[in-house]
């Protein structure tokens, strides 16, 4: 049998590691939110100014160039990646870009929902990223710039052309405000706010460049389209929804809360300070996993390993001797002890991801908690290996 690992001593002064809703940012409390115009209508000049900031402090932390749109849209990512699918895709092939579960949803919406005739898969199994040479920019192309479920990214934008006939759209809702975005080599940009700093559910942001607001008013899909998705109205670009003028009703006090997490990004350094704490808090369990046997990352190519969703898997030759079944069961065993403790909560790999561990550690996490949790990871190995009498 392992050998007994003592119980530590020192826990995470905060515990929420996951990958979202994520931790909020250090410091918070329910009194930063203290000014939302609760009760009052979004399209009231106090809610107005509301969102308008929202969208201008976004552009400063991000470092969108002025010439993009950036708007408020309901449905979280999901809905602003939605949005862009069936509002921008059909007038040229489109080449699918997938290596985990979210990628792999939106292949099969193009597929199986708009019915694109020569659509392309280009896939990667979970850990890797696919050959991205295979590209053709003369046609469209989606692609998930983090896979939030695999913990792999993209290293940079290099591999993008400048001169690219098609759109690029690209999901960021786990790359956004941890990872620097080459908004040059980006048409379209989603994300959301529970992921990127921790905000509250149910938003998602839409950033398109000029050649994707040219695609909107010259172009228009052959399938009827939902209110929840127009973009346009009359072959012009419906400009109030990039100034604050919300396609359905948005929550004042997430608003708030969104802006509180601006705010706070803006005070401790803009994007540079929130890449670097996202990339130090990878450091830290980069320097764990390699002085352990037991466990190594997901993502194969540490040039390709996120610094906001790691995953992790056990590679004990006794474990992954086990059926499949019993090898998720050992990874739940291990995240149900370690949020039975306090010290870490919802950190089991996504349902459709190999069986393992996922941490967040965007820039709201402290990297004194990742520390702390470091040696409770080792503990709940040896207690979960122990009890299969190993």
């Amino acid at each position: 049998m392992t050998a007994a690992c003592t119980k530590p001593s020192l826990r995470p002064a905060n515990p929420n590691f996951s990958s979202g809703p994520c931790s909020k940012r250090p410091g918070w409390s329910l009194e930063a939110l203290a000014d939302a115009p609760l009760g009052r209508s979004h399209r009231a000049p106090v809610g107005k100014v509301k969102l308008e900031e929202a969208i201008n402090r976004t552009r400063e932390v991000l470092q969108v160039p002025s010439d993009y749109r950036i708007g408020i849209v309901p449905a979280s990512d999901t809905g602003a990646v939605e949005m862009a699918l069936w509002s921008l895709l059909g007038a040229r092939p489109v080449d699918m870009v997938a290596w985990e579960s979210f990628g792999a949803t939106w292949v099969s919406d193009v597929l199986s929902q708009l019915r694109l005739d020569g659509t392309r898969r280009i896939e990667a199994p979970y850990g890797e990223l696919p050959d991205l040479g295979q590209i053709d920019f003369s046609h469209d192309v989606v692609f998930t710039w983090n896979g939030t479920t695999s913990g792999v990214r993209v290293p940079n934008g290099d591999w993008i052309p400048a001169d690219r006939d098609g759109l690029t759209i690209c999901d960021a809702t786990s790359a956004a405000f941890a990872q620097d975005l080459a908004f040059e080599k980006l048409d379209v940009v989603t994300f959301s706010w529970q992921k990127a700093l921790g905000g509250e559910a149910a938003h998602g942001m839409l950033i398109l460049s000029p050649r994707a607001v040219e695609r909107l008013e010259s172009y228009k899909p052959a399938w009827p389209m939902p209110k929840i998705f127009r973009l346009t109205k009359g072959g012009k670009l419906i400009e109030g929804i990039f100034e604050g003028e919300t396609i359905n009703t948005p929550s004042m006090l997430c608003v708030e809360d969104y802006l509180d997490a601006l705010k706070w990004a803006q005070e401790i350094g803009g994007l540079k300070a929130l890449c670097g704490r996202a990339d130090a808090n990878l450091a830290i369990i980069s320097d764990w996993v390699v002085s352990r046997d037991w466990i190594e990352f997901l993502a194969v190519d540490p040039a390709t390993r996120s610094n906001t969703s790691v995953c992790l898997r056990v590679v004990d030759p006794a474990i992954t001797a086990l059926d499949e079944k019993a090898q998720a069961g050992f990874a739940k065993r291990m995240a149900a002890l370690l949020d039975k403790e306090g010290v870490a909560h919802d950190i089991g790999s996504y349902r459709d991801a190999p069986a393992g561990l996922r941490i967040w550690t965007g820039a709201t996490v402290q990297a004194a908690d990742v520390e702390a949790l470091m040696p409770w990871l080792d503990w709940a190995y040896a207690e979960a290996r122990n009890g299969l009498g190993l």
